[in-house]
């Protein structure tokens, strides 16, 4: 008999003009090949930065967490709140220790910097537990490693940790983020510009500085999914919101690469939710024929994916238990809503879901 589970897809397709949301090393667009045709491709990591700073500006800061380096930063400002006539800085540092948190030492010297050995994902609940402890001058190591994995925030619960120098610290994702792709064959060019130096003689036809800069435009297919049972056991009965938040935020988001010279945000096409009881499904399957077209590509999109998504349920999976769809011509998969009434919806059904579990 197969466990209880609860799987919820997010498909999106978003089309965005000439810009360069995600650069490679060499300062052009990022492309992938995929059915023997370059896409243009935005990398999952990209598009997870941008839904951590979109909960970070839309949500309370206790349900966000910090991926830094500097813990010792944060728990000397936290100590200082709780103990301002203690030496904040003695004491983060024992607890640090204590937690097996490592400060890296300065470049030739022997001596310990501020910063620990590499990023590290801790929420604000975790801060404060440390800093308690501290001040408390606990002595049991455990208890602060016990603190480093109580009241972990939304986003990671929902992205996990990682630590390789203690397992033991390390929290599996909850969520899986796909790289977004074009569904089409891309071909990106080139902008060549000139900028006039304001304080040059009028006789100077000169450009103050020339260059170019390469950008591509596209009609992309992203998807996400959520493991509802694996954040039900970190979340309880927070499950529910941070499932509607998190669909929000990865709906809502958008990478900020050069934003400044492209103006590139825009909203969505479409939007298919599926929540499922077997597996999560991508359905990239349905660009794997790169969509052909010379009067744009979202129409076209749309009818690709619902053909695919009706294939792939007809002959290769079970149908989803529900089916949430925004955009015009979404709706040979499930009735059309809008934005605010899907998100709603959603947090019912996780709710249902998370109560008969109970």
């Amino acid at each position: 008999m197969r466990r209880e589970s609860m799987f919820v897809d997010i498909h999106v397709l978003q089309t965005v003009p000439p810009s360069c949301i995600n650069r490679d090393d060499t300062g052009s667009p990022k492309t992938a090949i995929y059915g023997g045709a370059t896409r243009a491709r935005v990398s999952s990591q990209s598009w997870k930065h941008a839904v951590r700073e979109y909960f970070r500006e839309t949500f309370p800061s206790d349900q966000s967490g910090y991926r830094t380096k500097k813990i010792l930063d944060l728990l000397e400002k936290e100590i200082e709140k709780l103990a301002p006539a203690q030496d904040a800085e003695k004491l983060a540092r024992a607890a640090m220790e204590s937690a097996g948190l490592k400060l890296k030492k300065k470049k030739g010297e022997d001596e310990e910097g501020r910063d620990v050995e590499a990023l590290f994902f801790i929420s604000e609940a975790q801060i404060k537990a440390l800093a308690q402890l501290a001040v408390a001058a606990e002595n049991d190591k455990k208890a602060y490693k016990t603190a480093l994995m109580m009241q972990p925030s939304v986003d990671m619960a929902l992205f996990g940790r990682m630590v390789a120098s203690d397992p033991s610290l390390n929290f599996d994702a909850c969520c899986q983020v796909a790289h977004a792709i074009s569904t089409h064959e891309v071909h990106p060019e080139y902008d060549y510009f000139t900028a006039v130096d304001d304080c040059s003689p009028e006789d100077n036809a000169g450009a103050g500085h020339i260059g170019t800069k390469e950008f591509d435009s596209a009609t992309l297919y992203r998807y996400a999914t959520v493991n509802v049972e694996e954040l039900k056991k970190f979340l309880e009965n927070d499950t529910a919101r941070a499932v509607k938040e998190f669909t929000e935020a990865f709906i809502c988001s958008m990478p900020t690469g050069a934003q400044n010279a492209y103006a590139n945000r825009t909203c969505q096409d479409a939007i298919y939710v599926a929540i499922r009881n077997d597996q999560p499904i991508n359905l990239c399957g349905a660009f794997e024929k790169p969509i052909r077209s010379n009067t744009g590509y979202v129409e076209a999109s749309k009818h690709e994916l619902c053909e695919y998504a009706k294939e792939v349920y007809q002959d290769f999976a079970e149908k989803p238990l529900n089916e949430i769809c925004v955009g015009k011509g979404m709706e040979m998969l499930a009735q059309r809503v809008s934005r605010d009434d899907l998100l709603d919806q959603l947090e019912n059904i996780v709710a249902a879901y998370c109560s008969k579990e109970a």
